[in-house]
């Protein structure tokens, strides 16, 4: 057996037996349900409990953050959503069409994200047709948050459920 035998038989470099996919997993989901909007929650929590120069960092990060989240939206969006479309389409193809395991994982790790992409929209043209105060900002981020927990929560088990299926249905070397 050679080197190279020896260290793939030891790392498995299959996407979903691979631990550091699920590594990689759980840090997506807790950065992702970290930052609303670009936002790092506990600025909100500090914000709320302090107020005085940490309201107005909050006021000042959600202005700015949904201000450049919707002007990318204007100036490129359609081309984003062309990108978007065609990757989702083609990962989707090769992965579940055509049984290539690490499109399904991709897929599985990045499609979730543009829903978070889009409550993260909704939530700055929401704070953009209001004035702004402490309470709604805090009601607006913390709903953007507890969105994002739930698809983060719902994306989590789809893929560990499709995940232990393929490893389940394509068995482990060696066993």
């Amino acid at each position: 057996m050679d080197l190279y035998s020896s260290i793939f038989e030891l790392i498995d470099m299959r996407s979903f037996s691979n631990l550091w996919y699920w590594i990689g997993l759980a840090v997506l989901w807790s950065s992702a349900s970290h930052w609303a909007m670009g936002v790092p929650y506990d600025l909100v929590v500090r914000a709320r409990r302090v107020g005085g120069q940490s309201e107005q960092d909050l006021m000042d990060i959600v202005r700015i953050n949904g201000n450049r989240l919707l002007y990318i939206l204007d100036v490129s969006g359609l081309a984003i959503l062309a990108f978007s479309c065609f990757l989702f389409t083609g990962l989707a193809t090769l992965g579940f069409y055509y049984g290539v395991e690490f499109a399904q994982a991709v897929f599985l790790l990045l499609f979730p994200i543009c829903l978070v992409v889009l409550i993260n929209v909704s939530a700055a043209r929401k704070l953009r047709r209001e004035t702004p105060n402490l309470e709604y900002i805090s009601k607006i981020l913390t709903r953007c948050r507890i969105y994002t927990q739930i698809v983060g929560m719902i994306s989590i088990l789809i893929t560990s459920l499709w995940g232990m299926y393929q490893n389940f249905s394509i068995g482990v070397p060696g066993w």
